[in-house]
């Protein structure tokens, strides 16, 4: 009889114990292993040469946080089954696991308009089959179709453990400390109140400070101008490879990337599955490697640009770019590398961020008497006033002539 009552030793959080066998059947599961071979944070080791870390090391860090919260919630007098525990650490551990190569971005391009969501719970669904039902009530928890919401909450909010986890963990990778966060101090302050998840009053200066320091993340980070940029080129050459085999040019690619390089516009059949499951980030860099000797300029120059890391010009700006300066932009690159189509080597690229929605799941303040107050109209708060507005930069992209 194999022991699967397992303990992982994590970077970020230490030892992770796994606390049922079905959890670790789904760990080895061909599908969940596949998110060791897709990056957490797509290209941005180009700019933070440390992250390199996966979605397999971010979805069993997850699962440990939601064990940690519901340990704590039960020291607090929250009844919880083992069947709902089971469920959350499932529903957890495989909420990415329809991530397709990379990056959010390459999904649409993949599989069209397939959020990597709507693949987790199809590919759930087919581990539920093969596991004889065991994943039902993760599901439920997943979908938010349980009767009690804080499961879904410690999924899917504002405050859940999926963020917790990444920012700490994209933190330690990229070695950007304004991304730390005390995760064990906002886990503790956790509470529930008539089924939803609410935070303890005097918890209220360590979800400030986790609201901020996701926001900086954000912007030093995954809005960074050039990790903004490596992200829109894999588009961009994943776009331009797909053009080019729509013209009939036979692009050298893994017989999975052919595949969906040639897939039209349609409802994902069992074969579009069984392939994407196959699929990962491996695919895409062999393909950026090869395509560099490409007879078209575009795609070329792209992969060029990602694989030898001789990446375009930026320039950032909280407003639009005047429509001249782009076009002078845009002659400069025709002039330069003697094309006629230099209008798509150079694009201006935007980005918003709202860092805490005071209407969407808003995060709630359980207060000494009983009462809830959102956590934006508590006379505590300092930042939460001015983190409620939507920032947006402008970058654009050039090639450096």
């Amino acid at each position: 009889m194999q022991n699967k009552l397992k303990i992982i030793n994590d970077p970020v959080h230490g030892f992770i114990k796994i606390p049922h066998e079905i959890l670790f059947d789904v760990i080895e599961h061909p599908y969940f292993q596949r998110l060791r071979r897709i990056s957490q944070t797509g290209l941005l080791n180009l700019i933070f040469p440390g992250a390199t870390h996966t979605r397999f090391h971010h979805a069993i860090g997850a699962m440990h946080l939601m064990f940690t919260a519901l340990e704590t919630l039960k020291q607090k007098g929250v009844a919880i089954s083992v069947e709902e525990e089971k469920g959350a650490m499932l529903a957890i551990l495989m909420h990415d696991i329809g991530h397709g190569p990379f990056s959010h971005a390459l999904e649409s391009m993949l599989m069209d308009d397939w959020h990597h969501e709507n693949l987790s719970l199809l590919l759930m669904n087919r581990l539920n089959d093969e596991f004889s039902g065991q994943l039902s009530t993760a599901i439920e928890m997943f979908q938010g179709k349980y009767h009690r919401k804080f499961f879904n909450q410690l999924i899917s909010s504002q405050l859940d453990v999926d963020r917790l986890d990444y920012l700490n963990r994209d933190s330690f990778f990229t070695g950007v400390s304004e991304g730390n966060i005390n995760t064990q101090r906002i886990i503790s302050m956790m509470n529930v109140c008539k089924e939803e998840l609410v935070i303890d009053a005097k918890g209220v200066y360590s979800i400030e400070n986790f609201l901020t320091a996701r926001m900086f993340m954000y912007w030093q980070v995954y809005y960074h101008k050039t990790s903004a940029l490596a992200e829109f080129i894999l588009v961009k050459i994943l776009e331009r490879a797909k053009y080019l085999v729509s013209e009939g040019v036979d692009l050298p690619a893994t017989e999975n990337l052919k595949y969906f390089l040639n897939r039209g516009k349609s409802a994902a059949t069992d074969e579009d599955v069984e392939r994407f499951t196959q699929l990962d980030d491996n695919d895409v860099i062999q393909a950026m490697k090869i395509w560099q000797k490409s007879d078209d300029f575009i795609l070329s120059y792209w992969c060029k640009c990602v694989i030898q890391r001789n990446l375009p010009k930026t320039i950032i700006s909280s407003h639009p770019f005047d429509e001249k300066f782009i076009e002078e932009k845009i002659k400069n690159t025709n002039d330069f590398f003697g094309i006629d189509n230099g209008n798509e080597l150079v694009h201006q690229i935007n980005r918003s961020l709202l860092p805490y929605d005071t209407e969407k799941q808003p995060i709630y303040l359980l207060q000494k008497n009983g009462e809830v107050l959102k956590l934006d109209e508590s006379e505590d708060q300092l930042l939460s006033g001015l983190i409620v507005h939507k920032t947006q930069r402008y970058i654009l992209a050039f090639p450096r002539l």
